[in-house]
């Protein structure tokens, strides 16, 4: 996991993080006592650059990611163009961005700090991602977006991975 974030933090994104799966998988493998780190099925690297919101930016920084590390599956968002995704207001930072993620325990990011310190974020906590649980982050609960709350845990079937999370439907 430090390899991944030194190599993110060598292409200089403005605002960027390592985010999603790649810290909640780590903490549901540790809480199953597993051996093996479950296989990913990408790298999620976020960053903010209002002013170039072009998709194939993202493609560029993807690229540049590969030829340092051609085995991990890179994914690469600018989050000042993701709002329209989820039918959301321009969001002001990663961090706006990921608190605006789909389930509690998945809106978490990482990155390495100029001293090469982790900063972790977890704009609403930690509890739900050790406790093992999937509940809706209060910008999928109960409204017009909760449809894609529903959605993604039916196509996710984490529970067939780690049998112990409990999903809130």
């Amino acid at each position: 996991m430090m390899d991944v974030l030194r190599i993110v933090k060598s292409i200089n994104l403005p605002d960027w993080w390592v985010c999603a799966g790649f810290v909640r998988s780590k903490i549901w493998d540790v809480q199953h006592e597993y051996d093996r780190a479950t296989q990913l099925p990408d790298v999620d690297v976020i960053y903010f650059d209002k002013g170039h919101i072009d998709e194939n930016e993202e493609v560029v920084y993807e690229n540049e990611l590969k030829k340092i590390d051609e085995t991990i599956p890179w994914s690469v968002k600018n989050q000042a163009r993701m709002h329209v995704l989820n039918d959301s207001p321009p969001y002001e930072s990663s961090v706006d961005a990921i608190s605006k993620f789909t389930e509690t325990a998945t809106a978490l990011g990482v990155k390495l700090d100029k001293k090469g310190q982790v900063i972790l974020i977890a704009p609403h906590g930690l509890e739900d991602a050790f406790a093992m649980k999937v509940r809706p982050t209060p910008h999928f609960l109960n409204n017009e977006r909760s449809w894609i709350y529903k959605e993604r845990i039916a196509k996710k079937n984490w529970v067939s991975r780690w049998p112990k999370i409990e999903v809130t439907p």
